[in-house]
Order: structure tokens, then C-alpha cells, then sequence
């Protein structure tokens, strides 16, 4: 388990709860334990696993998410505690209130912020790239709601420079995918985690939304930190060519990661949770302040 994240991989598992603890057993004998407390999100991988609706209520009850994952390690289903904030129905009367003025200014700080960390990741991991000049150019003309799409045009020229002129992101893809996929992964559970256990509804998004995607919000919570998966990702594809469990924990351990706050340093798990509590004071206050994260200088991840 590398911080808080549970993966059951293999086939034929059994999950289920014992004296506080999530149990993972095969057929004929237990394979491991893991305190319930400990746990931000289980997610199941393999084919033919088993669990116990206590285990489900036990994660329930400690706001951990479920993950279920398909093709490429790209989620297609997601548990969620619900209603496990005091104050969830009035920040939820709160969240459909929400002027669309400060739905836009939200939006404007979060892709701000998305932009200056590519920025920061690219200067790290490809300190010659004119692109970096450019994203910080990007950067300064994101205006309320990114009328522009100027979170689209860094991608263009992000990607590119960080993963090769070759590279496109599709999350069907056999390649660096994968490990984007995985890390992607990961940090959509943790942030559905912060989102829930706020008391936010995660389908009421600032920018993602549509009838089909019920965790919009939890999307938009997460732009921040991709930029620390796709350096994670660029790393490990310079060294490997095959997912395993080596990879997984490298990619999981992205909510280990130091990140800047106002207010000091704190690991990137920490950072999405204020995140949220900031999206929660911003709604109900109406105001635009949201708690945002900057990837820190120098760091390599793996």
C-alpha cells in the first residue's frame, strides 16, 4: 500500500473485514492485512474478485472510494460515500446557488494553476524547452471561465514537448497511456475522497459536466495535480516498457508528493483535501478563493 492507495491485482481474490482490518485471501489461506484507516481508495484491477458488503460499508463509513478498472487501468466505475458530511444537503443548496461569475473565476484559478505546474514539470524535466517560456505566457491570459481555451492550447504544446513530438493522449493507447492511465487513477479517487468527505456533490462541477459524467466536480478538483503523474509517467517509460508492481507504487506514491501551499509544504494528498475545504468556503461564502497548489522546484519523484 503506498499512500493510502489498496490495489487488488490478481485473480480469484476474496476481500473482506476482520477486527478493523481489510482482509485479502485466495481460495485457501489469508494473503495480507490492511488497517481500515489507513485506506484512501480500494481499487480492483484483476478479473473474478470477491467482496463482502461490510467491506463496503467500512469504506463507506471512512469515506474511501471503490475503484473499478478496465481496459489500460482507466477507471469505469467508482464507489462513493455519500452523505458523510453534516453539512452536506446545505453546501449542496449551496453548490446549485453558485453565481455563475464565481463559477468562472474558479474555473480561471484552477487552470491557472494546471498550466504553471505543466510549466514547472516541463522546466524539470526538459529544462531547454522554449515551451516553458510559453506556458508561462499561457499562463497570464487565462481570463474568467478560459473563454480561449487556453487550457487546451498548453496541452498542445505540452505534451509534445514533454513526451515527444509523436506522443498524443488517448487513454486506449498501449504506451505511455498506460502509466498516465494508472496515475490518473489514483488521484481521481483520492480527490472524489476530499470531494465527498467536504460535503460537496460531485456531479455539480465548475467546467467538466454532462449528463453522463456523474463526478464533474471531482474532474475539475483533480487538473491541479495531473502534471505530477505525467512526470512520474515521462520517468518510468524512459525505463520501462511493462506495467507492474514496481510502476504502480511509483505512480501511487504521487499523493506522497511535497507541494506549496500558502502556507507551507504538504503532501499532495493533504493539498486536494484543502482544495475541497476551499471549494466549500468559496461556495458558501461566494467568493473565488480557492486553495491551489504549486508542483515544488526541483523535485524528481522516482
Amino acid at each position: 500500500m503506498i499512500g493510502g492507495i489498496v490495489e487488488i491485482a490478481d485473480s480469484g481474490r476474496h476481500v473482506s473485514i476482520y477486527r478493523g482490518f481489510l482482509k485479502v485471501s485466495d481460495q485457501e489461506s489469508e494473503l495480507g492485512r490492511v488497517p481500515l484507516g489507513d485506506i484512501t481508495a480500494l481499487i480492483l484491477s484483476g478479473p473474478q474478485i470477491t467482496l463482502s458488503k461490510a467491506v463496503m460499508v467500512e469504506l463507506a463509513e471512512r469515506k474511501a472510494v471503490i475503484v473499478t478498472s478496465g481496459r489500460n487501468w482507466h477507471p469505469i466505475s467508482m464507489t462513493l460515500p455519500f452523505g458523510v458530511h453534516f453539512e452536506a444537503a446545505g453546501i449542496l443548496n449551496d453548490q446549485i446557488k453558485l453565481s455563475e461569475p464565481n463559477r468562472k473565476r474558479m474555473w480561471q484559478q484552477i487552470v491557472k494553476c494546471k498550466i504553471g505546474n505543466q510549466a514547472c514539470v516541463l522546466e524539470k524535466q526538459v529544462p531547454d524547452s522554449p515551451v516553458v517560456a510559453s506556458l508561462y505566457t499561457l499562463q497570464k491570459r487565462v481570463k474568467s471561465g478560459d473563454p480561449d481555451n487556453m487550457e487546451a492550447q498548453a496541452a498542445r504544446q505540452y505534451w509534445p514537448a514533454l513526451l515527444g513530438a509523436v506522443f498524443r493522449r488517448d487513454r486506449h493507447a498501449e504506451d505511455t497511456n498506460v502509466y498516465l492511465n494508472y496515475g490518473y487513477t489514483v488521484l481521481r479517487a483520492a480527490a472524489a475522497r476530499a470531494v465527498c468527505g467536504s460535503g460537496l456533490h460531485p456531479s455539480l462541477g465548475l467546467h467538466h459536466g454532462n449528463r453522463v459524467n456523474a463526478f464533474a466536480l471531482v474532474d475539475d478538483v483533480m487538473e491541479p495535480f495531473r502534471p505530477l503523474v505525467d512526470q512520474v509517467a515521462k520517468q518510468i517509460s524512459e525505463n520501462t516498457q511493462a506495467m507492474g508492481p514496481n510502476e504502480k507504487r511509483q505512480l501511487a506514491a504521487v499523493l506522497q508528493a511535497d507541494m506549496i501551499m500558502e502556507h507551507g509544504v504538504a503532501p499532495a494528498m493533504n493539498c486536494i483535501t484543502r482544495l475541497a475545504q476551499s471549494l466549500v468556503r468559496s461556495v458558501s461564502e461566494g467568493k473565488a478563493e480557492l486553495a491551489l497548489p504549486t508542483v515544488r522546484p526541483g523535485d524528481l519523484l522516482v
